[in-house]
């Protein structure tokens, strides 16, 4: 299991931190088509993001997933979590992609898809720091659609240099 070894920067926050759309790009190197963060309503002290992704009918993935049922692919849903995950890594630990740090995926645990996702849905995305080790983060993570559990899932993202 992976323990706490960092002293967390979001402790001295007040309560609530929100990022504005452009700051997104400021702690996440992804762009589009593949930038699938639209808000993040807030980070709190706990270690906690609430990050939300609009699925709109013209996602380039829709028409072959599937033609005449377009279903937002589960797989782009854990990329969202990780997203939102590399997020809150970075701003726990003070510093952006600019500083020659970047979040990859580093495994995927304890999925479970339990709701589709549709153009016009908004999906809510949760993921709490769950501990630190050797620069390997861990995260459990959550997407819900209007409070229904879409997808949960472990995440663990390595804090590399951007080489």
């Amino acid at each position: 299991m992976i323990g706490l070894n960092h002293q967390f920067s979001l402790k001295n926050l007040a309560s609530k931190m929100q990022i504005s759309k452009d700051d997104i790009k400021k702690y996440l190197p992804h762009r589009k088509p593949f930038l699938f963060i639209d808000e993040v309503v807030n980070i709190d002290k706990n270690n906690e993001i609430h990050a939300r992704k609009m699925i709109t009918s013209n996602e380039y993935f829709l028409e072959g997933h599937f033609p005449g049922n377009p279903i937002f692919p589960g797989v782009i849903i854990i990329e969202a979590l990780g997203q939102a995950s590399g997020i809150l890594g970075f701003v726990t630990m003070d510093k952006t992609p600019e500083e020659g740090s970047i979040y990859v995926l580093a495994g995927v645990d304890k999925v479970r898809f339990r709701k589709r996702v549709r153009p016009g849905d908004t999906i809510d995305i949760y993921s709490k720091v769950l501990g630190e080790k050797k620069g390997i983060w861990k995260f459990d993570c959550r997407a819900e659609l209007k409070n229904e559990l879409v997808c949960s899932a472990i995440i663990l993202c390595a804090d590399r240099k951007a080489t």
